[in-house]
């Protein structure tokens, strides 16, 4: 039992990492479409390649999408949407017509002839004549209001919606009974009320008499739109009813194929009736092998899931295992192979959108952010091949998807300058269009029948690509990444902590400077990340800031303070600066991976000077050496083992006392030559033809900060 706790410990990374891989496949499996898979694949405009195909079962053959619109838009012009008359309305709108006029009339009367009250106002001589002519107006008005109601009064906003004409026919329920009824006969509440105003208006134009004078006013002020309203109103829940009950008179078939019938013969051309034929048998075997053997179907997706992420496993294994033993890197490359499968998944069960809307070249674009080319392009390859085994059309899915993302890779050069994604996103729906453009052509033999709306989906899909940025940030915040456009604004000499650095420390911010440009240099030519390099170049020696006159690149007048010391107390200083370079760094929230350079910059090589000159002063004493060493580790990158080759050949080159080509050469070699001996490179993914690079590298650079300069005349 001892053995077995052990043996846990000692392997606790790499169990909880295959774990993680095991709970991803599980999740898969279900996110993965329930149907099985037909075993054939075939494309429109091709040959046949398998053995001759007989119906194994009785099955129908399927319309197009293109058909069963071109229906359903034909059956639609026969739809009559249901709309409800409100009687009751009418009379209660046309009873406070006639009492607002008369109370109106007697109100603006008396108003307009100054008398107090309505008893004083009937004593009037022209009091009869004046009611009279209210009458007359009351019924002429009310009569017109009356007409619109009973030809209907309908609002045209839930008919643009309903129906593709509006001046078409529609069902009228009035009571228990329903009349259709044309739209062009009925009102709108504008034409209503220009309809009554102008009834109105045409009355007082041809009978100019005092009355009309008299009451101008009145007729002016009175709203008779607030007496008209909307009486027949859309009855939505019919006119759906309605709808469906017509959409569902379609057929979705245009036939039957018996058990036994010849569909294909090997090498046969696969024309646009083959293909429906093709294409109907395999949605049928798909949804009846799901149901019929639903169990082996989901253990046989196991198995490809098993094997999809074994690939990224041992890739990472093989070529990243600092990548696969860090947990949160592992975990985040797990989940955006998820979310696309999910994101397929989603979508082939719904069938609301397209496949190819879905932006799968946002996965290679991220993950080129945060790890690297290798990195994204094989989880790409592996993501598409999983997602495709389910996709329709298969082949023309995988091949369109995979140089895709190709294309997203190869156009990132400098994420950090946010129009390079504008131009990836257009050069990703290039590749869609161009590929599905010359497949069409194969598969058509003509334009005529290609189908056009792909390219919209691709436009959708690049539109798309375009939320890799925000994407980008919330990802690095979540799993404490680094982007390139954070490592250019930590290279910024003006951030707060180089700034503190250039004024406590100056030489070592030189030092600093010239180490990143070293590094920088030499990752260009082996591969890496040159923004990476250059930030962790900067920030390696911020833990000279506590004593900086302990350095050496910071005394200037000729002082040395080890002068007075101990060398295992100056050995204890000097190594001592790593330790509080991180505290610093913490402080500051440096990211993590900028943290590594620090730790890593002088890995668990011996602070030589010390310790030779100790084994000098005491030749018979026993020197403890790990007084005198760094406490590691050693780097496990090749950025970190650039940085550490780059820190120690220019310390050293400042220390020279004749500086020439070969002095540069041999100083370049030792150094380095010397850290190999010591194994600090033996964790990092670096080698010895990286370092022969890196050695030409470091060796013109440095000819080019000493060149001889010409001597000017005085």
């Amino acid at each position: 039992m001892k053995t077995f706790f052990s043996f846990i410990r000692k392997n606790i990374k790499i169990i909880l990492t295959i774990t993680m891989f095991l709970f991803a496949s599980v999740l898969m499996m279900y996110l993965l479409p329930l149907e099985g898979k037909f075993r054939y694949e075939f494309q429109k405009g091709t040959y046949w390649k398998h053995d001759d195909l007989q119906a194994p079962f009785n099955f129908p053959v399927y319309k197009t999408k293109e058909e069963l619109v071109h229906e359903q838009d034909s059956v639609l012009l026969g739809f009559k949407p249901y709309f409800n008359y409100d009687a009751e309305l009418t009379r209660k709108r046309l009873e406070e017509f006639n009492s607002d006029f008369d109370a109106g009339w007697i109100e603006y009367s008396l108003k307009k002839f100054g008398i107090a009250g309505e008893d004083n106002y009937r004593k009037q001589k022209y009091y009869r004549e004046n009611r009279e002519a209210a009458e007359l107006y009351r019924q002429m008005i009310g009569q017109w209001l009356l007409e619109v109601y009973r030809a209907g009064i309908i609002d045209l906003e839930p008919l643009e919606r309903t129906m593709s004409a509006p001046d078409r026919e529609i069902l009228l329920i009035t009571g228990n009974l329903a009349e259709e009824r044309e739209i062009k006969d009925m009102f709108s509440p504008k034409s209503a009320f220009e309809y009554v105003n102008s009834r109105l208006t045409g009355y007082n134009s041809q009978h100019k008499s005092p009355i009309v004078i008299r009451y101008a006013e009145f007729f002016k002020d009175f709203n008779i739109n607030f007496y008209i309203a909307v009486n027949v109103t859309l009855d939505e829940e019919k006119s759906q009813q309605a709808k469906r009950q017509l959409l569902g008179s379609i057929s979705r078939t245009r036939g039957m194929i018996q058990e036994g019938q010849g569909i294909i013969s090997k090498g046969e051309f696969i024309t646009q009736e083959k293909f429906l034929i093709l294409e109907s048998l395999r949605i049928e075997y798909e949804k009846n092998l799901g149901v019929v053997a639903g169990q082996l179907v989901n253990i046989g997706k196991l198995i490809l899931v098993l094997t999809s992420l074994l690939m990224i496993f041992l890739f990472l294994l093989n070529f990243r295992k600092e990548v696969l033993y860090n947990f949160r890197r592992t975990a985040f490359i797990l989940i955006a192979v998820l979310l696309m499968v999910l994101a397929a998944s989603i979508t082939l069960k719904y069938d609301i959108i397209s496949l190819y809307v879905i932006p799968f070249a946002i996965v290679p674009i991220i993950l080129r952010t945060f790890f690297d080319t290798r990195i994204a392009l094989f989880v790409h390859i592996v993501t598409i091949i999983l997602v495709g085994f389910f996709a329709p059309n298969s082949y023309l899915f995988v091949f369109l998807n995979i140089f895709a993302g190709m294309v997203a890779i190869f156009s990132l050069t400098n994420l950090y300058r946010r129009s390079k994604l504008v131009v990836t996103a257009l050069l990703v729906f290039i590749t869609y269009s161009v590929i599905y453009f010359g497949t069409a052509i194969v598969q058509e033999g003509n334009l005529v029948n290609t189908d056009w709306k792909y390219i919209a989906w691709f436009g959708y899909n690049g539109i798309l690509v375009l939320l890799s940025f925000p994407l980008i940030y919330i990802f690095e915040k979540a799993f404490g990444f680094l982007s390139d456009t954070t490592l250019m604004e930590l290279t910024d000499t003006n951030q707060p902590l180089l700034r503190k650095l250039a004024e406590i420390a100056p030489g070592t911010f030189q030092h600093s400077l010239q180490v990143a440009n070293l590094a920088e240099d030499a990752v260009h030519k082996i591969g890496g990340n040159p923004l990476l390099v250059r930030a962790g170049a900067m920030y390696h020696d911020i833990g000279k800031m506590e004593e900086p006159f302990y350095f050496i690149e910071n005394q200037t007048n000729g002082d040395n303070p080890h002068d007075n010391l101990e060398f295992e107390q100056s050995a204890k200083i000097i190594i001592g600066h790593v330790a509080k370079g991180v505290e610093i760094a913490r402080k500051y929230a440096l990211p993590e991976p900028l943290v590594d350079f620090i730790r890593t910059h002088h890995g668990t090589s011996t602070v030589q000077y010390f310790y030779k000159s100790f084994l000098k002063k005491y030749p018979e004493g026993v020197a403890d050496v790990t007084k005198f060493s760094y406490p590691g580790p050693k780097p496990f990158t090749r950025e970190l083992a650039i940085v550490m080759m780059a820190d120690s050949v220019e310390a050293a080159s400042r220390s020279l006392k004749q500086i020439n080509d070969q002095t540069l050469d041999k100083l370049v070699e030792s150094i380095i030559h010397a850290q190999m001996m010591e194994e600090q490179f033996n964790d990092a993914s670096i080698t010895f033809r990286d370092i022969t690079t890196i050695k030409e590298v470091f060796r013109k650079r440095l000819r080019t900060i000493y060149h001889a300069r010409i001597a000017y005349p005085v």
